[in-house]
């Protein structure tokens, strides 16, 4: 397989999962901000800051207008400047299956290219002005169809393999990101009545489509701490961070079996293996341990994992990918 031909799979794999993530964030803030007794800026700020727009935002339409949930569902919808908003996003995940139009089934092109008419075309904008959670509620579900056939329709083989590893370690880092930006702000809010308590880790937990999953495997109170654990260590949930690191790790064997010196993928591995290694309850336990300290490893060494994926297997250092690796 041709590193080109790899690249594309890769982020295809990292696009769809993005705009699944987008817009999932996008559905659960609005619902929040509805719902639980915040202020505006604290609801809507993690958006910005989970996808690192905090800057960009800021540049475009001040500081203050952080509390502005319109403003922000629009830049993180329609701002075709802003490489993490949706239709950036879907347009960058339609190149990429174009490109390799004979790789993915016909299936997965065909709803990777009508999503791309719907957030591009008058249908998307009607949805939107009439309802925010049906708007964001179709694109997951475009996104969820695409990945089902890509699981059902494609050999599994290197191209699905590249597709795949893509698809969790953009699903790593979200949830990583996600989990750090929500469990700092919820847990250094003070006097928050139980009820409101519960609801915002809920929240949380629906932000990560994590809620049934959790409820099943906790019988007791919802808790920041159970929250974090979950979201952080659980194996059995496809959207945790140690079940996509450990994916990633599977794929990973795959795509380079023989590991030896100068061998393709071996600083991949030689990366992603201190991460898995650290993903255990007793990580936390440790002296001067912390959910935000460990999160950020998760971020830090999920960022650098992809540049080594780019470098190894591409060919290219991260510097030179250009618009892919900024979106990245």
């Amino acid at each position: 397989m041709i590193a080109r031909i790899a690249e594309h799979c890769f982020w295809l794999g990292r696009y769809l999962e993005r705009l699944e993530s987008v817009a999932r964030v996008l559905q659960m803030t609005d619902q929040l901000a509805l719902d639980a007794d915040l202020p505006a800026d604290q609801s809507w700020m993690p958006a910005l800051a989970i996808f690192g727009e905090r800057e960009a935002f800021a540049k475009k339409h001040g500081a203050k207008a952080e509390a502005d949930g319109e403003k922000v569902q629009d830049f993180l919808t329609w701002e075709e400047d802003n490489f993490s908003s949706l239709v950036s996003t879907v347009v960058m995940a339609r190149d990429n299956a174009r490109t390799i139009r004979e790789v993915v089934s016909r299936e997965c092109w065909e709803v990777t290219n009508e999503l791309y008419h719907f957030l591009t075309g008058e249908a998307g904008r009607a949805e939107y002005a009439v309802s925010r959670f049906g708007f964001y509620q179709h694109i997951r579900r475009m996104v969820q169809l695409c990945l089902g056939f890509l699981d059902s329709t494609m050999l599994h083989d290197t191209p699905q393999e590249f597709i795949w590893l893509g698809v969790m370690l953009e699903r790593a880092g979200q949830t990583s990101r996600l989990l750090d930006v929500h469990h700092h702000i919820f847990s250094e809010m003070k006097h928050t009545h139980r009820v409101v308590e519960t609801a915002l880790w809920l929240s949380l937990l629906r932000a990560c489509s994590g809620f049934e999953p959790f409820m099943k495997s906790h019988q007791g109170r919802v808790t920041g701490d159970a929250v974090a654990a979950f979201l952080l260590f659980e194996p059995r949930f496809p959207r945790s961070v140690r079940h996509c690191l450990e994916s990633a790790w599977r794929y990973l064997g795959h795509l380079c079996p023989v590991v030896g010196r100068g061998q393709p993928g071996e600083e991949c591995l030689n990366r992603l293996v201190p991460l898995v290694e650290q993903l255990k309850p007793q990580t936390l336990e440790a002296e001067d341990a912390s959910v935000h300290a460990l999160l950020t490893r998760m971020v830090e060494g999920t960022d650098a994992l992809c540049a080594s994926i780019t470098r190894d297997f591409f060919g290219k250092a991260p510097a030179q990918v250009g618009t892919q690796e900024m979106a990245g």
